[in-house]
């Protein structure tokens, strides 16, 4: 990417970023409502079986991420980023649309929970090119300087999106007995999500399609070219990306349902606390993309990865206490150790990857990780916890997942001068 001054105005990032509003808020609110969807769709007379299988259709919305790389990749390569940006937000849409008139397992039976995992599917598949286009669009068209700032706009937008899909819950909870959310209360949050992606659609309207600076190979799918000639590149995105995935699942997924279900804690009360944090993270996050347009990508995410090693088990001490105060003290430490990750993510994978396959190497990246390490990670957790004995063992997945990702750090700047060189 040579030194250009940007044509980014600030309606273009609000519409490439809005996007990511909606697709975190749905999973959010997916993530939040686990334990009511549980026994409305997946009944037993174990808890935590019903709790395990709401939390594998969230895996399954994940896993269907890699088919969505592949369909968006060659949209974003082949026709462009704002078609891809398009289509991701209104299948996304019509999907959170889907599911607020759903029918349960109570009105007919498996069938409800057949269906759900569809439209889960269906809606991996869409965001699967929402967060990468969206921010593959950005940074190529920033200003030289200024690429991680704008890049962290799209993680901004992205937690502004968790922030909302934790409080609307939190605000339907409080305002309604637990009969009616139980009835009909929880499909609120999804039909507001369908209205969020209308007013995206809208905005996008407006946005301006990069422009391909080397054209592609005749007669081969980018997909394939990608896999073809830079799976190592992939890999390392992976790797770079896994403590960014698995600590967000673990201390605002696994950990709300966690506290709601296990400990002294009410179901509101462990979606305040999150949503206090998820708005100190969303703050955080610009401050970060600052920093890292200052000082370097490697140094930020270093920070953040020293910082998790350091205070994953005091903070998840302190998040097993059963005050309020301890708890939004111990999220609070690791939501701000994992900020640089989110913040940067975007901006390190679009610099690393080549040019004229950009959407497919950033989305391939991206979200193979997510399914495999971000998705899982509530079901991995509970499992981990149920097998073991000890409610420590997300602290020790949370501490392999960053030391995995410290090489692929320190080798950013190299990684970067390759794809710029070639």
């Amino acid at each position: 990417m040579a030194d250009k001054k940007s044509s980014l105005t600030p309606r273009s990032i609000v519409a490439a970023a809005s996007g990511n509003v909606l697709e975190w808020y749905d999973f959010t609110v997916y993530g939040f409502l686990a334990p009511t969807l549980a026994t409305l769709f997946f009944p037993s007379e174990s808890k935590l079986a019903s709790l395990l299988s709401a939390f594998a259709v969230l895996a399954v919305g994940y896993a269907a991420r890699p088919i969505g790389s592949v369909i968006f990749g060659h949209i974003g390569d082949r026709i462009g980023r704002k078609t891809a940006l398009m289509i991701s937000v209104l299948l996304m849409g019509g999907g959170s649309l889907a599911i607020a008139a759903l029918p349960t397992y109570e009105q007919i039976g498996v069938a409800a929970a057949i269906l759900l995992v569809l439209i889960r599917i269906v809606q991996g598949i869409s965001v699967a090119g929402e967060y990468t286009a969206s921010g593959v669009l950005l940074v190529e068209q920033a200003q030289t300087g200024r690429r991680a700032l704008t890049g962290a706009w799209v993680a901004f937008a992205m937690m502004w999106g968790c922030v909302l899909g934790s409080a609307v819950p939190a605000g339907f909870s409080s305002i309604l007995s637990s009969e009616q959310m139980s009835d009909w209360g929880w499909r609120l949050p999804f039909l507001l999500g369908a209205v969020v992606a209308v007013f995206s659609a809208i905005l996008r309207t407006s946005l301006s399609e990069t422009v391909m600076t080397k054209d592609a190979e005749e007669g081969i799918s980018p997909i394939w070219e990608s896999l073809r000639d830079h799976l190592a590149l992939i890999g390392q995105m992976v790797l770079l990306l896994i403590p960014t995935s698995v600590i967000y699942f673990v201390i605002y997924v696994y950990a709300v349902s966690y506290l709601s279900s296990e400990a002294d804690f009410t179901s509101a009360a462990a979606l305040d606390i999150t949503t206090a944090n998820l708005v100190i993270m969303a703050l955080f996050v610009p401050v970060c993309g600052l920093a890292a347009d200052k000082f370097g990508l490697r140094p930020v995410f270093m920070a953040g990865a020293i910082g998790t090693l350091l205070l994953a088990w005091p903070c998840w001490w302190l998040m097993h206490r059963a005050e309020t105060l301890p708890v939004f003290l111990g999220q609070f430490g690791l939501t701000l150790t994992s900020t640089a990750g989110w913040a940067l993510s975007i901006t390190a994978l679009t610099r690393i990857a080549p040019s004229h396959l950009r959407c497919s190497v950033v989305a391939l990246g991206y979200n193979i990780c997510l399914a495999v390490f971000g998705g899982t990670t509530p079901m991995v957790a509970t499992y981990l916890v149920k097998r073991t004995g000890d409610d420590y063992a997300p602290v020790y997945y949370m501490i392999v997942a960053t030391l995995i990702s410290i090489p692929v750090i320190l080798r950013l700047p190299k990684l970067i001068r390759n794809a710029e060189s070639g």
